[in-house]
């Protein structure tokens, strides 16, 4: 239903907006730059800098007949205050004139800004903000140009305070205006900062142990006014004006944040391009102008000094470096006619260039592909077209099952989080308690192997307990006008999850849901593009990776480590006749392999991406390319090249030109398309930068959302219940949980998260630590891939009796549950 238009003149301009709109925005839409410190459109307004200062000029009315007053002209009599009022938090009405450029308005401004400069310490030549602070275009723009107050009497505080290891805070250049402490506390639910003593002495802390522990702190250095908050990486490293920008895409999850890549040459750095720092790229209908930590910070990995930058062969059994016409000419003579005897593992790390370069060698070569993730669904998941998390309002409903996202997709929780406080209904499925259950309307919590009840009863309110959550939960989601499911994987075998994800798909086009707009089924995938693996038909394997290596010769593999993931795989390879190995790095899986190709890192080459939502995203490179690396899809091309099939090897353009004409879904999906963008609300970058912040407004594209309709042919006929009724083994059961700071090969190099990794640990209910005889600090021993692994012990009540959770890649390697295979315990 759209909002009454509200008619108003600001600056001789007549401005039409929706009723409740701001000033401060009513004056941005009409192209008065009314300016601002404290206010952020993304935040609730608190007028607390006062810089927005403004005159308005109100219609008379009659007090008889409430009518307005008008002169003889018959124009409305307008009735100036004499008193500048703040635009940030003054709602339009009909009929007002707002001066915003007055000569009392331009005082009001001028004011301000030289009572803000009493107490910042003028240090712009070396300030990190420099060339991108708000407070230094203000300045001049509305300043005095000379101050009243004496330089020497300015307070002094401290400098390059660490709130955290990843936040530093100069307590001098802080205005107060509160933006940080409001987005902790509004945006993300993580009062970990605020505001402590009053009057000049007031200045920012942190509360939490270890400090600043919030999984989005970088985004308060990106709408921080002013240079008082700034990251560790980028602290001191480089000027606005002398890095390059590069778009990109966030490797790291299924969201497909969109980023911007900063780089620039460093004689330190023997003069090569490096990364200074990743920022946020706006798209709202993805990540609006957020990024998480693990994307903020997570690129190390692609200037590691541990990357493979050179093919490698085994010699007298021994890896060494080689050249690529060498390593190339290996490949030829141990893989030449492998034919069914070949199996072909991917992982969804790579890039659907890459993805469609080794299906087609894989297919014409007659061997097996596998993808090397064993969660099941993809070829059910897809959202209506013009689907929009950030629309989500009170007649949708989503449902959020067998995962923690908050861990593995920080962007979704944060908009799932948005859409309850919009009036959404939000329902948890899980083992669990997760950080969503706090704004979800209904948490309904199961034990293992006892989802299929709780999905049938949500699914069929008749079969739900009268008077239950899960009566009432199932009502509101048939009541909804749309519905998108989430769904995981955590406390769910292959076989349930496929289970899940099937019953969902089913009950979406039983409902008649599927291929409408805010309607769907959204994977949770644990890689970045294993959505687009679906899409080009690669699938897990049927039986596991174990059964599918027995009876072959050959294994070829790109963007994966199945040995390091499962080390019971490592005998496996090395019965195998020959390994080829495509990686960043020299994983426990290319340590086995008879030839290792070295691969570019998403930073230094172009490609797609498909998200969970599926929607296709390009990337750009932003650095060289480290030694003689080269893009999957071309390193792939040149294998094929070596056994005499020729595959696309120009550039990854022509290779989306091949995926078009093969792949229905992506037969719109082009660069061109891609590159399309449209202005976006709030304003970034740029002249707007004091109003939206640093993070980067979007010229290179929004991407393209590939719409998915189910029917019911698509489907599975076996009913999923009985598949997600699997018996509980007896005793304690480790159940594998995701950690957002994992160990995975694409995390590890980043030093700057080293002391948030996650690290082999067991988390177990007081309970059953009391009968194990188990303390907080124990240590306890596992029967472990053929050995003990000793493991310290945490307690908490939030763990379910009979569970023990294990972070996934954080030492253990654990892919769904199983019986805990208990050694020993003892307290150190």
């Amino acid at each position: 239903m759209t909002a009454a238009q509200v008619r108003l003149t600001i600056d001789g301009m007549p401005v039409a907006v929706p009723a409740g709109t701001l000033l401060v925005d009513a004056a941005k839409q009409a192209g008065s730059n009314v300016p601002v410190f404290c206010y952020h459109p993304k935040l609730d307004p608190v007028g607390m800098c006062r810089m927005c200062l403004v005159e308005i000029g109100r219609p008379q009315r009659d007090r008889a007949t409430g009518e307005w007053v008008r002169d003889p002209n018959g124009q409305p009599v307008l009735s100036f205050s004499g008193k500048l009022e703040t635009a940030c938090t003054t709602p339009v009405e009909d009929g007002w004139v707002v001066r915003s450029a007055s000569e009392l308005a331009i005082e009001g401004r001028r004011q301000i800004v030289e009572y803000l400069l009493t107490s910042h310490p003028l240090d712009c030549p070396v300030c990190d903000k420099g060339g991108e602070c708000p407070l230094q275009n203000l300045t001049m723009a509305h300043g005095p140009g000379k101050s009243r107050f004496l330089f020497d009497d300015k307070i002094r505080l401290d400098k390059h305070l660490p709130l955290g290891e990843l936040i530093f805070l100069d307590r001098e250049r802080c205005i107060q205006c509160g933006r940080c402490v409001r987005f902790q506390e509004e945006v993300v639910d993580d009062a970990v900062i605020g505001f402590f003593e009053r009057g000049r002495k007031l200045e920012i802390v942190t509360f939490s142990e270890p400090g600043f522990d919030s999984i989005f702190s970088g985004n308060t250095t990106d709408i921080c006014p002013v240079g008082a908050l700034t990251t560790a990486d980028f602290r001191f490293g480089a000027r606005p004006w002398e890095m390059n920008a590069a778009a990109s895409i966030c490797p790291h999850c299924a969201v497909g944040c969109n980023l911007m890549v900063n780089s620039r040459r460093e004689a330190k750095s023997g003069g090569n391009l490096v990364v200074k720092r990743v920022m946020p790229r706006q798209n709202e209908r993805v990540n609006e102008i957020w990024i998480c930590d693990k994307g903020r910070f997570g690129y190390a990995f692609g200037s590691s000094p541990e990357r493979l930058t050179r093919p490698m062969v085994r010699r007298d059994g021994t890896l060494v470096k080689t050249t690529w016409d060498e390593a190339l000419a290996a490949v030829a003579a141990g893989m030449r006619g492998a034919g069914k005897d070949l199996l072909g593992i991917a992982g969804g790390r790579a890039s659907n260039e890459d993805l469609f370069n080794f299906r087609a060698l894989l297919d014409r070569l007659d061997g097996l592909l596998v993808l090397d993730e064993p969660m099941p669904g993809g070829e059910w998941t897809g959202l209506g077209p013009g689907s929009d998390l950030g629309r989500l309002g009170p007649a949708d409903a989503v449902v959020v099952a067998a995962c923690d996202l908050h861990a593995e997709a920080p962007i979704w929780w944060l908009r799932l989080k948005q859409a309850a406080e919009r009036g959404t209904t939000v329902i948890t499925l899980n083992l669990r308690p997760t950080r969503l259950d706090k704004h979800a309307a209904y948490c309904l919590q199961h034990g293992l192997g006892e989802s299929g009840d709780t999905v049938l009863a949500l699914q069929h309110p008749g079969r739900a307990p009268a008077g239950s959550r899960l009566q009432a939960a199932a009502d509101a989601l048939a009541a909804a006008e749309n519905v998108i499911v989430f769904y995981g994987r955590e406390g769910l075998s292959a076989v349930e999850c496929q289970a899940l994800a099937a019953g969902w798909g089913r009950w979406l086009v039983k409902t008649s849901r599927s291929g409408k707009t805010n309607n769907g089924l959204v994977a949770v995938w644990p890689r970045s593009n294993t959505q687009g693996a679906w899409d080009l038909g690669l699938r897990p394997a049927a039986d596991g990776l174990l059964q599918a290596l027995d009876g072959k010769r050959f294994a070829y593999l790109m963007a994966c480590d199945p040995v390091g993931d499962d080390p019971k795989l490592a005998e496996a390879f090395r019965q195998l006749e020959f390994v080829v190995v495509q990686e960043l790095f020299l994983t426990p899986t290319a340590g086995l392999a008879d030839v290792v190709l070295p691969a570019q890192a998403f930073l230094e080459r172009d490609g797609t991406l498909t998200s969970g939502e599926r929607r296709v995203q390009r990337f750009y490179p932003g650095v060289p390319a480290l030694g003689d690396a080269r893009p999957d899809w071309q390193a792939v091309a040149s294998v094929g090249e070596a056994l005499g099939v020729p595959l696309e090897s120009r550039s990854a353009a022509a290779i989306m030109l091949a995926i078009q004409a093969a792949v229905p879904d992506y037969a719109e999906v082009s660069y061109q398309a891609l590159a399309q963008s449209t202005e976006q609300w709030p304003p970034v970058g740029g002249a707007d930068m004091y109003f939206g912040g640093t993070a980067y407004k979007n010229h290179q594209g929004l991407g393209a959302q590939l719409p998915r309709q189910l029917r019911a042919e698509h489907l599975p006929a076996e009913p999923p219940t009985s598949l997600l009724r699997q018996p509980r083994p007896a005793g304690l059961t480790l159940v594998p949980v995701a950690r957002l700071y994992d160990q995975g090969i694409t995390l590890r190099p980043s030093t700057l998260l080293k002391d948030r990794l996650a690290t082999a640990g067991i988390e177990l209910n007081p309970q059953d630590a009391e009968q194990l005889g188990l303390a907080h600090g124990a240590v306890l021993g596992l029967v472990w891939a053929g050995g003990t692994q000793e493991i310290p012990v945490q307690l908490s009540a939030d763990v379910p009796p009979g569970l023990a959770l294990v972070p996934r890649s954080s030492g253990l390697k654990l892919d769904e549950p199983m019986a805990a295979p208990l050694a020993r315990a003892e307290v150190r």
